[in-house]
């Protein structure tokens, strides 16, 4: 059976991870990915995991030509998983109109090449930051939406509906959107995990990077949300955990399982952490004090979310397995190991 797949965005954190979790469960995979915020040597990462080389195809999905003639180098793909995205909440509200074109721009070309191309199975990078500030937690999948808090997040937001128009005029095209949450960690064996080019703005690579001494300090932003301790609350999952979710919701498609052609996805472990909590998770399992500092508030960021995930675990049987504290282990693991190489690639020289 054809098992080929394009994961756009593959050398970027969670399609480096589910592109070994996809290798693991006999695809095939190919990656397209122009580098903006990534780097192809975790390929070479892949390689030492799994014992097979990922080919990437150094395109910007943006323009429609070259992403056509990479759909006709491939007539035999049965499945997308789109990651290929901006996604810096801050970034997005200081340059939206870079994050609309970029963000909904690749989405279209690499949906009409999908079509015209006849790729029946087709996988979507969603965030829970399209529920908004929701008004019930933890939120479902049918929990209304609220009003966008980024330009980011209403990329995934227009990115869905542009998902499920597209569905409705092409019955025979099979789409599952996956909403998730905030993924953290790395995988076990240290030899990938997140490392953005550009600076770090996700909690737990800022974690460690202060604790490894590449940042002096960090930041809290706002200890006086009307939750528990006054920090903002996500639902952290391992990363190993949500790269699994994208594996079984494509064999969930080519099995015929789903119940419509267009499907959607909470993926995250369905309990709130704080940032102050997510602190001291990091401080318990590493032995290392953290130097931080509370701070204003973030623009953008929501107060508090969390998933439901039944769903996703009654149909998909998935169920995470990994905790905040497997997350900030494997995540301190990674940094160490990747702080190790730089230094050693620097005595080379």
């Amino acid at each position: 059976m054809a098992n080929k797949v394009l994961v756009t965005g593959g050398c970027g954190y969670i399609g480096s991870h589910t592109i070994v979790d996809l290798l693991k469960h006999g695809f095939e995979v190919i990656s397209a990915d122009n580098l903006s915020n990534s780097d192809e040597r975790v390929l070479d990462g892949i390689e030492k995991i799994t014992g097979k080389r990922v080919v990437n195809y150094r395109i910007d999905l943006c323009d429609l030509a070259a992403t056509q003639r990479l759909f006709a180098a491939h007539p035999d793909l049965v499945g997308i998983v789109h990651f290929a995205a901006l996604k810096l909440v801050g970034e997005s509200v200081a340059q939206p109109l870079r994050y609309y074109r970029n963000n909904l721009n690749s989405l279209l070309n690499v949906v009409d090449c999908a079509l015209r191309h006849e790729v029946p199975h087709f996988i979507f990078s969603s965030s829970c930051s399209v529920y908004g500030n929701a008004q019930e937690l933890p939120v479902t999948e049918t929990t209304p939406w609220q009003r966008a808090e980024s330009p980011y997040a209403r990329t995934k937001q227009m990115g869905e509906q542009i998902l499920r128009d597209m569905a409705r005029v092409h019955p025979n095209w099979q789409v599952i959107l996956l909403r998730y949450f905030n993924p953290a960690g790395a995988h076990e064996s240290a030899l990938i995990g997140e490392a953005p080019t550009n600076p770090a703005s996700n909690l737990v690579p800022v974690i460690t990077e202060t604790a490894i001494g590449k940042r002096p300090q960090m930041v809290v932003f706002g200890d006086d949300y009307p939750t528990r301790d006054g920090s903002c609350i996500r639902d952290y999952i391992h990363v190993m955990d949500l790269a699994n979710a994208h594996t079984k919701a494509l064999q969930y498609l080519m099995e015929g399982r789903n119940e419509s052609n267009c499907e959607v996805f909470n993926v995250g472990i369905g309990q709130g952490v704080s940032v102050l909590e997510a602190i001291r998770a990091f401080e318990k399992v590493t032995g290392k004090k953290l130097n931080y500092r509370i701070g204003p508030r973030r623009p953008g960021d929501v107060v508090a979310i969390y998933a439901n995930y039944d769903k996703a675990a009654r149909l998909l049987g998935w169920r995470p397995k990994r905790n905040i504290e497997d997350i900030m282990r494997t995540a301190w693991r990674w940094e160490v190991a990747r702080t190790g190489a730089a230094h050693s690639d620097v005595s080379k020289r």
